[in-house]
């Protein structure tokens, strides 16, 4: 993963897994799991330019954990995990860190 750095404001976040049993021990079938709009930042690129060209650091940094639109991002298969790429201004809000 070293090896992959997002250009300009994007980041690579991999997707959280989604509740495959209940608390009681129950397990969701595929189809009744809801879509998983929660993720882990992997990567991040420098930041955007502005009309200077100058760069303009990310908000989001490596580790944090955000919250991911429903639809939107590349998808993207690095060493046989699933990830998903997005532009900064596309991801929905940012977890605070307890």
């Amino acid at each position: 993963m070293k090896r992959f750095i997002p250009l300009f404001d994007r980041i690579l976040v991999q997707r959280a897994e989604a509740m495959t049993k209940t608390k009681g021990g129950i397990i969701i079938p595929e189809k009744s799991q809801g879509k998983v709009l929660e993720g882990t930042v992997v990567a991040a690129g420098p930041g955007a330019r502005n009309d200077k060209g100058d760069t303009v650091p990310l908000s989001i940094q490596v580790g944090d954990t955000v919250l991911l639109p429903e639809y939107g991002g590349t998808k993207l298969e690095i060493e046989s995990k699933e990830y998903s790429l997005f532009r900064e201004s596309d991801i929905v809000a940012k977890f605070a860190k307890e």
